[in-house]
């Protein structure tokens, strides 16, 4: 993986991907920040060496490079899932990537179902902690001591510093941000009433089929990592109604002004 890494790194430094400071993940439907950022330079995933193709219609497949708010930051707009076919390997080589062109901190976002019922759609949630129910880990190959520590510590997976001043910019913008476990499944099937109860009882305030693996293996890359959910639905187990993804998709894009406001002042104080 290393030698492919390398290659990756190497074709994007070619086309002028130089020293990006932060990463940025975007999820389904949070693909608005983009407007925000003076863009020099993009890349459709698919052009990229060793870089795997996103294959869901409403994630775009692009790797912007660029300045927002007087910082150089890489992009992703559209990220790979488990349910796509794709390993933890594959779903987590574009943050190698992007810790290997130089980024020091990662910022990520998603789409997921509010378990907590004091939470609310169209509301956000700032990620504290989390539960991998995923089945897997992106660090069980060989050689992931190449890359770091094997046994990564994950008591403290978000950062403190980032989370903090999350808190402080919504509070300053009147938004209203949540604190909360975000708990990763494989998906792409949305859960049964049994399942969210069961996600209930484990102490999940959201779920979703994404970012968990990103964390892992941003820790282990020793990168400050911060992770932010657009909640999208209400998922009450005694009055469950059916979810349309299209909805899911359009209550995101609603949402999104605000995690864009939380994103750009954070990198602003960067």
């Amino acid at each position: 993986m290393k030698k492919y890494i390398q290659q990756t790194t190497q074709y994007l430094k070619e086309k002028g991907f130089e020293s990006p400071e932060i990463g940025i993940i975007l999820g389904t439907g949070l693909g608005q920040l983009t407007n925000e950022i003076e863009i020099i330079q993009e890349v459709s995933y698919n052009h990229i060496p060793n870089f795997p193709t996103a294959t869901v219609e409403f994630h775009k497949g692009k790797l912007i490079y660029g300045k927002l708010e007087g910082k150089t930051v890489i992009v992703m707009q559209g990220r790979f899932h488990l349910y796509e076919g794709y390993t933890l390997q594959d779903v987590t080589y574009p943050v190698r990537v992007m810790a290997e062109l130089g980024i020091k901190t990662l910022l990520v976002s998603n789409a997921s179902g509010a378990v907590n019922l004091d939470f609310k759609k169209g509301e956000l949630m700032l990620i504290e902690d989390h539960i991998n129910l995923q089945g897997n880990s992106p660090l069980a190959f060989k050689g992931v001591e190449e890359f770091g520590e094997r046994f990564v510590d994950m008591s403290a997976p978000y950062s403190l510093d980032i989370n903090t001043k999350f808190k402080a910019i919504a509070k300053a913008n009147n938004i209203n941000l949540h604190e909360g476990v975000y708990a990763s499944v494989f998906g792409p099937q949305l859960e049964t009433r049994a399942e969210y109860r069961m996600l209930k009882i484990l102490g999940a305030d959201a779920v979703g089929m994404s970012t968990v693996p990103e964390i892992i293996v941003a820790n282990q890359l020793k990168l400050n990592v911060a992770a932010i959910s657009v909640l999208t639905d209400e998922c009450d187990p005694n009055n469950l109604q059916p979810v349309d993804i299209s909805e899911i998709i359009a209550m995101a894009t609603k949402a999104e002004p605000e995690m864009i406001t939380l994103f750009k002042a954070l990198i602003k104080q960067l």
